[in-house]
């Protein structure tokens, strides 16, 4: 067996939609139909079943997930380096928003890439609102998402910033933001978070479109269709930032991590993100150092009086 057509298989039965999984893996969807067919011939049993329904795993398809997975484990064990005084190499598959992209992942990536020089980043980008699902199914190493109170108990973060939930409006139009109309997320703890405020105002909002990204709702912001509710890091770090009027109104905030599965702090790789991730905290929740005062100004001494 191949350990690409592993990955496709492991892929495929978290997705369980052969579409998706050709899009993301970058195959076409016959090769992926005979990679799943060679692995059921060398199995010797079926491993994926599909009907009208939609494609669901066998009993032996769940046996044979749970193997592989296991196997692709260990592989990047290997590949990584289990020696101490090894070092590290491999691939290490990260998600994060285009926000984190611009705004966090230097201060995390950067000093990591110095330290293991041979690792090779695989970026995703995304929703924020998919991004834990992505790493808890195994499609990614790490995520760097908002997260929520609580997180699931298969995944453990670490916290590189916190922001609050403002609403934005097209500048000039600050004025009856709190009326709406409203863009909002389609899902997600942003979405959570402006159900929450509405609810506190005992009124139903009108809600006019709801995008999945906070890119597309800051563009609809901006061409006038109502208010959008997003965190003011998206804001600060948004090209259309000069074109957006910020509204305080109390919709509260979240922390921003470095979220991986439990199972894998083992893996020396993740292990180091995560200890990078501890540095970068440290710089990204530290507040700012003021620059020194200016040394004051030495008056100069009164001339003597003039003559008369």
């Amino acid at each position: 067996m191949q350990l690409r057509d592993l990955e496709l298989f492991v892929h495929l039965a978290r997705t369980l939609n052969f579409g998706r999984t050709s899009l993301e893996c970058h195959v076409s969807p016959a090769t992926l139909t005979r990679t799943v067919q060679r692995l059921e011939t060398e199995a010797g049993t079926r491993l994926l079943d599909r009907g009208p329904r939609g494609t669901v795993l066998t009993a032996d398809g769940r046996r044979f997930l749970d193997w592989a997975g296991g196997a692709l484990g260990s592989w990047a064990e290997f590949r990584a380096g289990t020696d101490g005084g090894a070092e590290l190499t491999g691939e290490l598959r990260l998600f994060a928003t285009v926000t984190a992209c611009q705004s966090l992942l230097p201060a995390l990536l950067a000093p990591f890439r110095e330290e293991h020089p041979h690792v090779r980043p695989v970026l995703r980008t995304g929703g924020a609102a998919a991004a834990l699902a992505r790493l808890d199914d195994g499609e990614v190493d790490a995520a760097v998402a908002g997260v929520p109170d609580r997180l699931p108990q298969s995944l453990v973060g670490r916290t590189l910033h916190t922001t609050d939930l403002v609403l934005v409006t097209a500048r000039g139009k600050e004025e009856g933001a709190l009326d709406g109309p409203f863009v909002v997320p389609d899902r997600g703890l942003v979405r959570d978070g402006a159900d929450r405020w509405f609810r506190s105002r005992g009124a139903t909002p009108e809600i006019v479109a709801e995008p999945d990204t906070h890119e597309a709702l800051l563009a609809l912001v901006v061409l006038g269709y109502g208010t959008g509710v997003v965190p003011r890091l998206v804001v600060r770090t948004s090209a259309t930032a000069d074109r957006l009027g910020v509204v305080e109104a109390g919709l509260g905030e979240f922390p921003v991590a470095l979220c991986v599965r439990r199972d894998d702090m083992r893996r020396p790789l993740v292990a180091a993100l995560w200890d990078a991730a501890g540095r970068a905290a440290t710089e990204l929740l530290s507040p700012p150092v003021p620059p020194p005062p200016a040394p004051a100004a030495r008056r100069r001494p009164a001339g003597p009086p003039a003559a008369g």
